[in-house]
């Protein structure tokens, strides 16, 4: 299974702007002198080694978008921002795949408003598939792709659409994939994916509040997760926000992340649907103190991998 991130923001796109690339190129200048960087220096190694990821790097603007690659049809969780960039290299690679499913966690904004922009979509053809667990998903999707909202109709679009219904609890071969789907606490409701393929499991849940003050011993979820070689989990808020500020918003934080994670036995937790008011270097802090968190409990027999998913990230189970 190859897993291919291209949109990992939550609630709306992020800013990049230039006092925030300036600061990058700064803090590099600055390593750089520091090194005593010269015309002999290998500036890929110096880049890599030296310095941090938020410096040389970036985690993205895009919202949710995840595509999982199969043999002749793709997967794609939620039709975020990121799904414009997806279309562009789905042209770069030629061919187009024999078709192009896209698993919808639920109808909030930051999760569908890629779809007017997907290229495909307006590409004779292509054949896409809709599979959602909210009833009216095909008439919501219309309605954001209709005058005033947007230019250009629904019914305009070139592409063979379908919309296939994917209600909770029900195991559906799609893609070549074995795709559970688990509804998640959120505003409005929400869906999570359990995504299987031979003996590799990727887990797709984001925009999903778990909830401190409900035993995670015997938490529903623990058996959604059990043993999934990649966690893709809704961490926008730190535990502070989660438990205050924010409670009720609908999104989990990073420390009871760790905590399902480890108790479902996840090889590796992968951070997902950032807060957009963060910059890249507080997103390095955040993915630090996680670390650090997941660290304490090295003395366990379960040991846990933690990353934080950015725009172009590739994992391969």
């Amino acid at each position: 299974m190859e897993i291919r991130f291209w949109g990992c923001r939550g609630s709306l796109p992020a800013t990049m702007n230039h006092a925030m690339i300036r600061r990058k190129i700064r803090c590099a200048l600055e390593q750089a002198v520091r090194c005593g960087v010269d015309e002999a220096t290998d500036l890929e190694a110096f880049m890599d080694q030296r310095l941090p990821f938020w410096a040389r790097a970036a985690y993205g603007v895009n919202t949710p978008c995840v595509e999982i690659a199969g043999e002749e049809e793709i997967l794609v969780c939620d039709a975020g921002s990121g799904l414009r960039d997806l279309g562009l290299d789905l042209l770069r690679r030629g061919a187009m795949p024999a078709a192009v499913h896209i698993l919808l966690s639920h109808p909030h904004w930051d999760h569908i408003q890629g779809l007017p922009f997907f290229i495909p979509a307006y590409t004779p053809g292509v054949r896409i598939v809709f599979h959602a667990g909210h009833p009216e998903m095909e008439r919501l999707l219309r309605i954001q792709q209709s005058p005033p909202f947007f230019p250009v109709d629904f019914d305009q679009l070139a592409a063979d659409i379908a919309f296939e219904p994917l209600p909770p609890d029900t195991v559906r071969e799609i893609a070549g994939f074995r795709v559970l789907s688990c509804e998640q606490p959120h505003p409005g409701g929400s869906y999570g994916f359990r995504i299987e393929a031979g003996d590799k499991t990727v887990v797709y849940s984001t925009d999903a509040e778990h909830r401190w003050d409900i035993d995670i011993l015997t938490s529903p979820f623990l058996e959604f997760f059990r043993d999934a070689d990649l966690l893709i989990f809704d961490a926008q808020y730190t535990y502070a926000d989660a438990c205050l500020d924010k409670e009720d918003w609908g999104h989990s934080n990073n420390l009871i992340g760790v905590e399902l994670a480890r108790r479902a036995r996840v090889k590796r937790l992968c951070l997902f649907h950032h807060e957009p008011t963060l910059s890249d270097e507080d997103l390095d802090k955040f993915l630090e103190d996680t670390r650090r968190y997941a660290n304490l409990f090295e003395e366990d027999e379960s040991s846990l991998d933690v990353c934080m998913a950015y725009d172009g990230l590739n994992v391969v189970l």
